[in-house]
């Protein structure tokens, strides 16, 4: 594959810190993906398991996670219940007029986000913006495990190949899966480690079509080519949308002062989260039981 930096954005970077927590990072290039409501939900299932969790939201314009958490925030004063909320960090873009300058200034601004919320997370969940940011190559570096959702749709699949030829096992890997390739060995370089990619269909139709079972075919097939592992994601839920004012989760929908009726969509939701996590395989929660 074609090596996208030069160097690694993020050299050297856990030796200067310690050893990290394990790096959650919810990206890909595409927004409406669904990245910030699975970067939620994943965050806050973790603490409800009992971990200390750290977020870092790199959409420094929308701030979707970040305008989330300030949400649950204002609700959890207003009902006066102790929802848990990430310890969350804050990284600058650069402000030089020389890329060079620009690139090396978010760098340091990253790494000293990692480093404030080391001492205090078993985990850190990165919300990536949907572009290409040198910002968003750091995180993507510095990844224990990626998780990329992808509406279930050709459309989205273009995310992680170019199948404009029509023979989806043969697709030629798209900048995005290049750039996590490039990753990937930049921290195999530098760690001896690898990172975890998981492909996440998210916004699952609810009906089984035809061109869904054609998606799930080409993924599996590209899943081998390109090192990734499938995860069936969250199902086209409206939940999700009406949960964003109040900053809640299908975690949170039975807490007092919650006006939201608890359905069986509501369970089967919860049950696509907890197989997620069981799918992501992280050695923090292995043999533990879920609370919800």
């Amino acid at each position: 594959m074609q090596t996208l930096l030069s160097e690694d954005p993020v050299e050297k970077m856990t030796n200067s810190v310690g050893a990290s927590p394990h790096v959650i990072v919810v990206g890909n290039e595409k927004g409406g993906a669904g990245k910030s409501t699975v970067a939620v939900h994943l965050a806050l299932a973790l603490m409800r398991m009992g971990k200390t969790v750290g977020a870092i939201d790199l959409d420094t314009r929308q701030r979707t996670f970040s305008r989330y958490m300030e949400n649950r925030a204002v609700w959890s004063a207003a009902q006066k219940a102790a929802l848990p909320i990430p310890r969350l960090a804050q990284v600058s873009t650069g402000v030089s007029r020389h890329l060079d300058e620009v690139e090396e200034e978010e760098k340091q601004n990253w790494k000293a986000a990692i480093a404030a919320l080391h001492p205090h997370s078993n985990f850190i969940v990165v919300d990536a913006p949907g572009s290409d940011t040198f910002l968003s190559r750091c995180a993507h570096a510095s990844a224990d495990t990626i998780i990329t959702p992808i509406n279930d749709s050709f459309v989205d699949f273009d995310l992680l190949a170019n199948s404009s030829n029509g023979a989806l096992e043969q697709a030629r890997p798209s900048l995005y899966s290049e750039m996590v390739w490039d990753a990937r060995k930049h921290k195999a370089i530098r760690e001896h480690k690898s990172i975890d990619w998981v492909v996440m269909r998210n916004r699952m139709s609810m009906i089984n079509a035809r061109n869904k079972q054609r998606v799930a075919d080409g993924l599996s097939a590209l899943s081998k080519r390109l090192g990734f592992r499938v995860a069936p994601g969250f199902g086209e839920r409206v939940i999700y949308r009406e949960l964003f004012p109040s900053g809640l989760t299908l975690l949170d929908l039975t807490e007092q002062g919650s006006s939201i009726h608890f359905s069986m969509s509501h369970v089967a939701a919860r049950q696509e989260l907890r197989d997620l996590l069981i799918i992501l395989k992280l050695d923090a929660l292995h043999g533990q039981a879920f609370p919800f």
